[in-house]
């Protein structure tokens, strides 16, 4: 009678065992041979799915992977999808991780960076606006995309990696095996149905939410906004908008329109973004508590919306309104899921098919980018024979609390946007803490190993306290001051020493043991800088002791353990680390209600003023 497997397994030598679990192992990286048999297949070949299948591809390239797309190939060149423009993470994804750089620099658009113009002035003279953005290029290159061109550029880069990259297949159903034998999807291809094997199964079949659905995991989530965007065929040039000599020479180098342009209101923004196809692409994307969805729901709609918010950008609009490519509406987009990961069924969910946040920052590749990561971590680990049931764990529960962190700067702060004041703070330390908070994990490759390092692990949960004690902090702060701020240029980099500082860093090269010394630092910093502006808004405020309100206010801040925390770390920091001050526009001490104020330092003179002053 044969022995078992085992039995003859476990009389081997134990140099034999190694040479032939060094067997196994190279025959599990070299993936499955048969025929309809496959380690991933991937449910979906939009942007995630083509990005997760190449990026399989490039850590593993024996992997076997299928990409079921519903939609024929290639897509038209500017297909009509929002995520026109990426940031940091994104970009550094695509161009260094999946090694799509010629295509971004010859066939996209280099991004001039972030701008935001906030509404002044009946928002008909774009020089009377505040605007918040950078004067020069930050040297870590970000991209506006023709979303079409890059899923036939990837689609293209799949096929040479081997990849078997289905178009015009419809997912029918997928049969989850329940112990560790393969799953069984099924499609329908070219009118046939075909059946093909799978160790693994992600979803990236965006608002499809095919495994969404089946296992009721979608989240609802306190956000609730709506978006309307077109496409016009012409090159819309907003540098082209005012003919002032002086708010033209605010730009050292590049040209506003090719940055993400935000026109900014109360409860809404409208996105600008240039194409390199030569269209223009244009949304709105508003607060659904302040602006109605049935205001901007149609094309003639959303024209009459913007006539009345925004005429400047609704009299370029309708002097080339014959160029008007299509129209798209997506009512309450935002939503979080209750698991994006599970090891022991082995199924993921990557992109929309699992969590979308707003397109405020872009922050869509962004996640896609993350989340690919920690999928093909658990994917590559499981096919080396490794039980990755724990490791999923830990790997959804650190992506949903990410997600949970990145929402925290949208959920009720929409109300704000008509705010100069305080949206100038906001924006600047949303970005930094992009930059030196997830743009640093994602470049050091540190996202599928947080939970491995405790200090990082801790850091991480401080910083998640703080962010969002910092994001109710704007609320607060704009509930006392909503004086109108003058028209203006804040230059949100290089002035900026924190700002040059954390863009550069996400790129150092850091070794496993620098790594967790600059988390922390960066930890520290933002704990000064929140430090730094809690104590210039309570020395702005200090003196309007008429005001029951204010003093209520500022008294609840004093009483606020964390903040008490922040402000004693700014203090102890300023000296050795001193942070730049113009982040913060502050109202003039003693001003009356409605003037506007200036940029200063509210650090020193909080000290001087506090000894002044007693709050009961």
């Amino acid at each position: 009678m044969t022995q078992p497997a085992r039995h003859r397994i476990s009389d081997l030598s134990a140099e034999k065992r190694a040479l032939l679990t060094q067997r196994l192992r190279r025959r599990a990286a070299e993936g499955t041979t048969e025929p309809d048999r496959y380690d991933v297949v991937v449910l979906g070949g939009g942007a995630a799915g083509l990005t997760l299948a190449l990026h399989l591809r490039r850590v593993r390239p024996g992997i076997r992977v299928l990409v079921a797309e519903r939609q024929e190939h290639p897509v038209p060149e500017a297909a009509h999808k929002v995520g026109e423009s990426t940031v940091e993470i994104a970009a550094h994804y695509l161009r260094d991780v999946l090694g799509l750089g010629a295509h971004l620099e010859t066939e996209q658009i280099r991004k001039f960076g972030l701008r935001m113009f906030f509404s002044g002035h009946a928002n008909d003279d774009i020089a009377k606006r505040v605007e918040l953005g950078s004067s020069v290029f930050p040297p870590l290159a970000t991209y506006q995309l023709d979303r079409g061109r890059l899923e036939n550029a990837l689609g293209a880069a799949c096929a040479r990696e081997g990849i078997d990259f289905r178009a015009g297949s419809k997912v029918l159903q997928v049969e989850f095996s329940t112990d560790r034998s393969e799953h069984d999807v099924q499609l329908l291809v070219d009118s046939e149905k075909r059946s093909v094997q799978a160790r693994w199964v992600v979803d990236a079949t965006g608002r499809g939410h095919f495994l969404q659905r089946r296992f009721a995991l979608r989240k609802d989530v306190g956000h609730k906004a709506n978006a309307a965007w077109f496409r016009v065929g012409h090159p819309i040039d907003l540098g082209t908008w005012s003919d002032d000599p002086d708010w033209h020479s605010r730009i050292r180098e590049g040209r506003r329109e090719l940055s993400t342009n935000h026109l900014m209101g109360p409860g809404y923004w409208v996105w600008l973004i240039r194409l390199a196809s030569g269209a223009i692409s244009i949304g709105i994307v508003a607060d659904d508590a302040t602006h109605s969805f049935e205001g901007f729901n149609t094309l003639e709609r959303a024209l009459d919306w913007l006539a009345e918010h925004e005429p400047q950008c609704a009299e370029a609009v309708e002097e080339h309104r014959d160029k008007i490519q299509d129209f798209r509406v997506m009512k309450d987009y935002s939503y979080s899921c209750d698991q994006v990961y599970d090891g022991a069924a082995r199924w993921c969910l990557t992109g929309e098919s699992g969590i979308f946040l707003d397109p405020l920052y872009s922050p869509g590749l962004d996640l896609i980018a993350v989340s690919n990561g920690l999928v093909a971590d658990l994917v590559t680990r499981s096919l080396d024979g490794e039980d990755v049931t724990v490791r999923a764990s830990v790997h959804d529960s650190l992506f949903r609390r990410v997600t949970d962190m990145w929402l925290a700067i949208y959920e009720n702060q929409y109300a704000l946007m008509g705010n100069a004041r305080v949206m100038v703070s906001k924006v600047i330390w949303d970005t930094s803490f992009y930059w030196g908070v997830f743009g640093l994990l994602f470049f050091q490759g540190k996202f599928t190993t947080v939970a491995e390092s405790p200090s990082v692990a801790s850091d991480l949960e401080r910083l998640a306290d703080i962010s969002n004690r910092v994001q109710a902090f704007f609320r607060e702060w704009a509930a006392i001051d909503d004086s109108p701020l003058e028209a203006r240029f804040v230059d949100l980099y290089s002035p900026l020493n924190f700002m040059v500082q954390l863009h550069a860093g996400m790129a150092d090269d850091l070794s496993d043991d620098q790594f967790p010394e600059r988390f922390s630092a960066n930890t520290r910093l933002f704990a000064q800088l929140a430090g730094q502006l809690v104590t210039a808004v309570i020395d702005a405020h200090g003196d309007r002791y008429g005001d029951d309100r204010v003093i209520a206010q500022v008294q609840s801040w004093q009483r606020d353990p964390l903040i008490a925390d922040l402000i004693a770390i700014h203090r102890q920091e300023r000296h050795r680390n001193r942070t730049s001050e113009g982040w913060i526009v502050l109202r003039e001490p003693g001003a009356g209600e409605g003037t506007a104020g200036h940029e200063r330092d509210g650090a020193d003179s909080m000290e001087q003023h506090s000894s002044e002053v007693s709050y009961v």
